[in-house]
């Protein structure tokens, strides 16, 4: 009888350990990248990400690149922060530090943003000068900074649109 207990507790408890494991993975999360007609002649490539900024806020990044005629237009990275929270400082650049340089990209928005939590940056000219083996650090020009790590993986997934 005691041994028929122990054999019901023990696979109980692999049971548990089994499904403890199983529950407690957590996959890595996916970037949807989309490829949108615009126009006969022009495409736009999407590549959507949420990340977190140093306070915990989330944050949609945008990586936009449009395409016209076969010939590449624009690069450009929005941010997009939660409404009533954020404030992006227009006109003023996002700064961009990676291991060993501080790079900067300018301000679409400057003459009129679409809201006051939104902000463009053109990333066409630095792109292909962002590390792909160690984070970068996104600098928010805000009223107050925030930063926003973005892994290597991501920088690829731009740099390959």
């Amino acid at each position: 009888m005691l041994r028929k207990q122990q054999a019901i507790l023990s696979g109980f408890l692999i049971l548990i350990l089994f499904l403890t494991l199983n529950f407690s993975y957590s996959r890595p999360a996916q970037a949807v990248i989309s490829k949108q007609l615009e126009t006969p002649e022009q495409i736009l490539y999407q590549s959507r990400h949420t990340l977190q900024d140093n306070t915990g806020s989330s944050w949609q990044v945008v990586l936009f690149k449009r395409v016209k005629s076969g010939e590449l237009r624009e690069i450009n990275l929005r941010l997009v922060g939660f409404p009533g929270e954020v404030e992006f400082a227009h006109v003023q650049p996002l700064k961009i530090q990676d291991a060993e340089n501080i790079l900067e990209a300018d301000d679409v928005f400057s003459e009129k943003s679409p809201a006051p939590n939104v902000g463009q940056y053109d990333i066409k000219p630095i792109l292909s000068q962002l590390s792909t083996n160690h984070l970068i650090e996104l600098r928010l020009p805000l009223e107050k900074e925030r930063t926003v790590k973005v892994p290597p993986a991501v920088i690829l997934e731009w740099q390959s649109i």
